[in-house]
């Protein structure tokens, strides 16, 4: 097959929690409101699929399901996730005509098994290899990304490996670094960061992007990404990566799930991330609720030190039982017909998050938040109307742990 008629594939790769699905989410919703027909393959480590669930919320996925794969309970660059990958490839480009596929890696995929796959494709070609690389993690955990390197000599010094081996090995593969969540960081400080970054990868193109905004035309415009000058990466690190390519959740990752119907104690909640989350804990995503905003669904979106939580929606039960609801008598009993299927004792209600962070790590955290749902007693007072101290901002705003 002519290279030229080969559909071109970006890769959109990065650490936890560097913006990958936010930036993925503007993509795919520039591809509605341009008419640029794109297809989405999504990698989620956690059961959950948390990122699925995010970008099957988009307009264009919402119109068409089938236009987004999701491959989760694996890192896609292991030898399972490569089959699965092979496998979304060949069933989107039989059922649809795309002009372009764009990948979400996880954030502990190796790009390395990824750019040898599609070096022996026939029916895509790998255009880019953006590495997401967030900012505010560098400035928090390696000053501003002045120990990075020297955190990865020390590995090789004591043949390590880890999640510093794996950041860094994401920056040497890629031929697009883009550096997110700058505006969350001292604006004479982003120089310090461009620079320690470049110094892993010269030879990439390098951006810095805020809230995932990147033009979908830009894509279309780079060049084939450039095999040649990752053939001695390829070659040093191939036997390095052997193990890592059988191994599911490598980097001693571990991943945990919190599921609940019960609301979270907005106090306890927040003494918790305050005082249990720290840079091991690399990542936790998910939907919750609290007892002092029972009507609202919540996503919990934490990366290193710092969470975000975002209003997304309402439950069918607040709904229901606010005096206010403004809904006609008719739309409220299809409500509660609706509601008549759950099992959970709140109705539509529930917490589902995911915990992704150092095996040695990550069960104290998630037992720490476990112990921050409602007790029976404090679920009577919350029937009865009861009110709980809520030191969470009222407009929900970020907090982070400095």
């Amino acid at each position: 097959m002519n290279s030229f008629a080969k559909i071109p594939v970006v890769i959109l790769n990065g650490f936890l929690g560097s913006g990958k699905t936010t930036l993925f989410r503007n993509l795919l919703s520039q591809s509605k409101k341009k008419d640029i027909r794109v297809c989405a393959i999504v990698n989620d480590m956690s059961e959950l699929d948390v990122d699925g669930e995010l970008l099957g919320n988009t307009d264009v996925v919402e119109d068409d399901k089938s236009i987004l794969e999701s491959i989760h309970d694996c890192v896609i660059s292991s030898m399972n996730g490569i089959q699965k990958l092979d496998q979304a490839i060949h069933k989107l480009l039989s059922h649809h005509n795309p002009e372009l596929i764009i990948i979400e890696t996880s954030g502990s995929c190796h790009p390395m098994p990824l750019i040898e796959y599609f070096k022996e494709q026939d029916e895509v070609r790998l255009s880019g290899v953006f590495v997401l690389v967030d900012s505010l993690m560098l400035a928090h955990d390696f000053n501003y990304g002045e120990s990075l390197i020297p955190r990865m000599q020390n590995n090789l010094i004591n043949n390590k490996r880890d999640t510093v081996s794996l950041l860094v090995e994401q920056i040497m593969f890629c031929s697009h670094l883009i550096l997110t969540k700058t505006d969350r960081i001292e604006k004479e400080k982003l120089p310090d960061i461009a620079t320690y970054v470049q110094e892993i990868n010269p030879l990439a193109s390098t951006h810095s992007v805020q809230f995932g905004r990147l033009t979908l035309e830009s894509l279309f415009e780079i060049e084939d990404y450039d095999y040649y000058k990752i053939t001695r990466l390829l070659e040093e690190l191939k036997p390095v990566l052997e193990n890592e390519e059988k191994a599911d959740r490598p980097y001693n990752i571990s991943t945990r799930l919190v599921k609940d119907d019960r609301p979270f104690h907005p106090q306890r909640l927040w003494d918790v991330c305050h005082e249990y989350l720290d840079q091991r804990i690399y990542r936790s995503k998910g939907f919750f609720w609290l007892a002092s905003r029972d009507k609202h669904s919540l996503l919990w979106n934490q990366a290193a030190g710092g969470i975000s939580l975002e209003l997304i929606g309402s439950w069918r039960s607040g709904i229901v039982e606010d005096k206010d609801h403004g809904l006609s008598e008719m739309e409220i009993v299809q409500l509660k017909e609706i509601l008549k299927k759950e099992t959970g004792r709140f109705g539509d209600r529930h917490c589902d998050l995911t915990v992704i962070g150092d095996e040695s790590q990550v069960d104290r955290f998630t037992d720490a938040l476990k112990s921050c749902f409602l007790t029976d007693d404090e679920i009577s007072l919350w029937r009865a109307g009861g009110e709980f101290e809520d030191p969470w901002p009222k407009n929900i705003v970020r907090m982070v742990n400095q």
